[in-house]
């Protein structure tokens, strides 16, 4: 879905004042969830999460968290529910076999750098990391999920978005009141510039709690200066993709924003491809939405990738080693 305007507006607007109530309901209730103790695991957790509702940067996040991982001696694999794909898992993702509609995007993505794991039960979920050789999961999402104790949690935001109007879904986009997550959380990833994130980070900083500010880096930046695109994408926030491509300095001659994990079919990019064709120009995507292109239409389709990098790797590097030096209670 989209997310309607009035979650980026003041919390004063006619909607969102129309459905605070069920807002105060569901925030409530998925507090309550979200307190319950989860089932300990077998190896430590890093959980990659974030407040609100939609893309934030979490998949990113949890790529750069596990080369992290990994120069700290470790052995990283992901744990993700597979949103958008149609297995409950336990299953080992294998990018020879599965597709997007199968597993979803997010571990099609992962398991390109590490083994990845799709479950809905994340306790099993884990145990079959455990059964991938890892010493340690990195869990993209599954903040609110109180299903799994986790070692360490860190919240993403997003600077540009924040955390919009501050409010529970679905009179905002927050998946659980803010005062009640930040428990939960040892730490923030601010991920770009924006005054909506600054005021989460002045939060966390009050709170005592480390924020490790990051950047989405291009990978081959230098190709786009000067170059005509029709740009599409379907993830949490399209415009910062498209606001990404004009910082470096292409031309885009068009945009189309599709829902976030929306499923392409062929009659989605029949009319792209034209359009494109009729510009001069290239088709452009992210590395999120590639892998939901039907397999006839992705060769007509330019991917721009990124990496995430923080501005004090150390820091971040700190805070994980510190993590998993402390005492583990048994499972």
């Amino acid at each position: 879905m989209h997310p309607p305007g009035f979650w980026s507006r003041p919390p004063g607007h006619p909607l969102a004042r129309l459905l605070a109530p069920a807002g105060r309901l569901y925030g409530g209730l998925a507090a309550n969830r979200m307190d319950r103790a989860g089932a300990v695991p077998p190896c430590p957790v890093l959980c990659v999460g974030n407040f609100t509702l939609g893309g934030a940067g979490k998949t990113p996040t949890a790529l750069a968290l596990a080369r992290l991982l990994r120069g700290l001696g470790r052995n990283p694999v992901f744990l993700s529910r597979g949103y958008g794909g149609r297995a409950a898992g336990p299953l080992l993702v294998d990018p020879a076999r599965h597709g997007a509609a199968e597993v979803g995007d997010e571990p099609l993505l992962l398991a390109a750098f590490a083994p990845a794991v799709v479950a809905r039960d994340r306790p099993a979920g884990a145990r079959l990391c455990v059964a991938a050789g890892a010493d340690v999961i990195v869990m993209d999402d599954g903040l609110q999920n109180p299903s799994l104790s986790k070692t360490l949690a860190l919240a993403v935001v997003d600077a540009g978005a924040g955390i919009g109007n501050g409010q529970p879904f679905p009179a905002g986009p927050l998946r659980v009141p803010l005062a009640r997550q930040w428990p939960h959380v040892a730490g923030l990833v601010l991920v770009g510039e924006g005054a909506p994130g600054e005021g989460v980070a002045a939060q966390a900083r009050a709170r005592g709690l480390p924020v490790h500010r990051a950047r989405l880096a291009p990978e081959e930046g230098a190709t786009w200066a000067g170059r005509r695109v029709v740009a599409f994408a379907g993830i949490g926030r399209p415009q910062k993709f498209f606001e990404t491509l004009r910082g470096l300095r292409a031309e885009i001659v068009a945009e189309r924003a599709f829902p976030d994990h929306h499923p392409y079919r062929p009659a989605d990019l029949t009319g792209l491809i034209a359009l494109a064709a009729r510009e001069g120009a290239c088709l452009v995507t992210t590395e999120k939405d590639a892998v939901r292109l039907p397999p006839q239409e992705r060769e007509a389709v330019r991917v721009l990738r990124v990496a995430l990098c923080f501005a004090d790797e150390d820091g971040v590097r700190r805070q994980l080693a510190d993590a998993l030096s402390a005492p583990r209670e048994a499972p």
